[in-house]
């Protein structure tokens, strides 16, 4: 498990980014990664959108690893999961729950610096041990950091990318190997942060953003797509149901 937690470590270069497509169960994993993937990786909204739950943690743990054990079986790429804010109450709750993702299987998992439901981060005392106590189980640790959740990018920028820089020192020092940094779309900003962060950076593609070639160029070492590929799944799913019903005949 070591060697396969150092392979997935080393995919994170910056200005050649590890591109995941996320995935939610074994088929759409087995799929991805028969499409060329170098890691596989979860998204709880697709996990738990899946199974008809909600996101934020109404999926339970216990199937949250049933579903990567089924991940597991049908490839051998590192398999990231993500655990959402840890599944743990303090620091000694969410180092259980992540030394059995690491003891499942799991190469990586991502946590979020705040809790389910929860629209304030944490504190960064309080976040930056629960980081710790995911990293000290040996796992890849994907720290999550929403400053710019719902954030203005462009009005407060300098003030937002700071506030990152500051908490992925913290995270970095409490045993983290990657900034994962969502909601942003803009340029400078993200630029800003490659070039400050100890860790390498991870962002959420989005539309209307920077292409992967310009997330390269960038600094970024890692590129999700979050939630998307799911989205897209479904939307095609229902258009193509409504379709049939509605007396055409399909493509397939």
């Amino acid at each position: 498990m070591a060697d396969k937690i150092a392979r997935f470590r080393a995919l994170h270069v910056p200005g050649d980014p590890l591109i995941l497509v996320n995935i939610w169960d074994a088929g759409s994993a087995k799929a991805v990664a028969g499409a060329g993937a170098r890691a596989i990786a979860t998204g709880s909204y697709g996990v738990a959108g899946a199974q008809g739950r909600n996101d934020g943690e109404d999926f339970p743990l216990d199937d949250v690893f049933d579903n990567l054990g089924r991940i597991l079986s049908v490839t051998d790429l590192p398999v990231t999961i993500d655990m959402e804010s840890g599944y743990g109450a303090d620091p000694a709750a969410v180092g259980v729950s992540i030394g059995r993702a690491r003891a499942a299987g799991a190469a990586g998992i991502n946590m979020e610096d705040r809790l389910p439901g929860a629209t304030e981060l944490l504190p960064l005392a309080e976040a930056a041990a629960r980081y710790r106590a995911a990293a000290d189980t040996g796992i890849f640790v994907n720290a999550r950091c929403d400053v710019f959740r719902g954030q203005d990018a462009a009005r407060d920028g300098e003030a937002l990318v700071a506030a990152t820089l500051e908490r992925a020192r913290a995270y970095a020092d409490a045993g983290a190997g990657s900034l994962f940094v969502p909601f942003l779309l803009d340029a400078r900003c993200i630029g800003a942060i490659c070039e400050g962060s100890p860790l390498p950076v991870n962002i959420l593609r989005g539309k209307g953003g920077p292409t992967h070639r310009e997330l390269a160029a960038l600094g970024v070492a890692r590129i999700s797509h979050g939630h998307q590929p799911w989205a897209a799944a479904m939307a095609w799913l229902a258009g193509e149901a409504a379709r049939v019903f509605g007396g055409d005949e399909p493509d397939y």
